[in-house]
């Protein structure tokens, strides 16, 4: 064979490898997303960008997308997204009030939500009554539950609105608020990270979860004609990723420092 028929051959061996993949590339699309700091689930101080956020970027793989996050404030993150600045917004409680402008993805991951109280109080709680008596510690923008949210903004608690968990844990910890209603692994992330253990054997978290069904999910703003297939798409690469081993291990990255009383 002459050396020009041999670059022949291997030119029409290029143009076959593109001809094949190339329709593939061709239909990547690369999803803008805007989210928030809420570690360990979402975070740019970590490589994966967070535990939820991997879910979510691996669900949209598995469905043939690329997908880039944006860390803001997460009340604008959620108006940005609703007026069709940002593909989706990742990932959100499920707040009927607010999903309206959204499509609903199925749920990325389940939330453990918890009161997280000093251990001299020697706090426990049955209804949201029993909290009446303590000073609570509230983030500005979480869903929490409408029934807990409803109280509060009634003034039916004692109420400390806080930028932050971290916020939170020194506050309980400095004896300045009694209880606060956090995520427990987001709990033990912190303590883990900023604490030492004396401190966090200072505290404790209630046996009885806030609430037996927690859901987060992805929102993808109805303003974007493209929203229902990537909806339906993203679900579908969810579903798929939920029955491989990745999903379990994923969540599986989250340990309470010694001295916390877990559940």
């Amino acid at each position: 064979m002459t050396r020009n028929n041999r670059w022949s051959s291997v030119l029409q061996a290029v143009g076959l490898i593109f001809a094949l993949v190339g329709p593939a590339w061709a239909q990547t699309k690369t999803l803008r997303i805007a989210t928030g700091e809420y570690p360990p689930y979402a975070t740019a101080t970590r490589t994966d960008q967070g535990i939820a956020l991997s879910i979510v970027r691996r669900a949209f793989e598995l469905a043939g997308y690329k997908v880039e996050f944006t860390f803001l404030p997460w009340s604008r993150a959620l108006a940005q997204t609703r007026l069709g600045q940002w593909d989706a917004t990742a990932a959100w409680g499920n707040n009927p009030q607010r999903n309206a402008p959204f499509w609903l993805s199925d749920n990325v991951v389940s939330e453990k939500w918890v009161f997280v109280y000093r251990r001299a109080l020697n706090f426990n709680w049955s209804t949201l009554a029993d909290l009446k008596p303590y000073r609570l510690a509230m983030i500005q923008d979480y869903t929490y539950t409408p029934e807990l949210w409803a109280m509060a903004q009634a003034g039916e608690f004692k109420m400390n609105k806080l930028p932050n968990e971290s916020t939170a844990l020194k506050m309980l910890l400095l004896e300045r608020v009694d209880v606060a209603p956090m995520e427990q692994n987001v709990a033990c992330d912190l303590l883990q990270a900023n604490f030492g253990d004396a401190d966090a054997a200072k505290l404790g978290v209630a046996p009885k979860l806030m609430t037996e069904s927690f859901t987060t999910h992805v929102l993808l703003p109805r303003a974007m004609p493209e929203s229902a297939a990537r909806w339906s798409d993203f679900n579908a690469g969810l579903k798929q990723l939920k029955a491989t081993p990745e999903y379990a291990h994923l969540l599986a990255q989250i340990r309470c420092p010694s001295g916390w009383g877990s559940r």
